[in-house]
């Protein structure tokens, strides 16, 4: 079924903008899944906050013309899936996982920051940890110096008040006289 010029319009639109706020993308030959791995594929992707579209190659050409991902524009041959995010991580993560799980997607290639990354570099890329581990490890390390210094200004009257329970326990009773 062919679109009208009107709908490759909107489809130009559409990804062009998903491309300008994205900082990786990765393009992957899909020939051989069936439609519930990719509605699979669909599902992963949105809850990771990662785009995952299938667009015709001349269309997907034009959405890439004068972006960050210009570099990707020979490489649009065959049945491909475009995945991006803002996340460098999660989008390659994603396609690194499913890929792996699902024989039939090939990654082919990727892009971030105007450059190509292969697959070898994707792949290195998904084992990186992602933006909340790094963002909860930057966390852990801020409160790491406030916590140590409250255990430490509490350890005070905690060991005066041990020592004074010990100078009461190890006194004879005076009262039961």
């Amino acid at each position: 079924m062919s679109l009208s010029i009107d709908q490759k319009k909107t489809v130009v639109t559409e990804v062009t903008q998903m491309l300008s706020v994205a900082q990786a993308a990765v393009l992957a030959e899909y020939r051989g899944l069936t439609v519930a791995q990719i509605t699979e594929l669909r599902t992963e992707a949105r809850n990771l906050g990662v785009d995952v579209r299938v667009v015709k190659n001349t269309l997907a050409r034009r959405c890439v013309a004068d972006s960050n991902f210009e570099c990707l524009t020979d490489h649009f041959t065959g049945p491909l899936m475009i995945s991006s995010s803002e996340d460098p991580v999660a989008v390659a993560k994603l396609v690194s996982k499913f890929a792996k799980d699902n024989e039939e997607l090939k990654i082919t290639i990727g892009a971030m920051n105007g450059d190509l990354l292969d697959v070898s570099a994707i792949q290195a890329l998904a084992k990186l940890p992602g933006r909340e581990e790094l963002l909860a490890t930057l966390v852990g390390t801020m409160a790491a110096p406030m916590t140590k210094l409250v255990q430490t200004l509490n350890e005070v009257p905690s060991k005066f008040v041990r020592t004074l329970a010990a100078v009461r326990d190890s006194r004879p009773d005076e009262q039961a006289a």
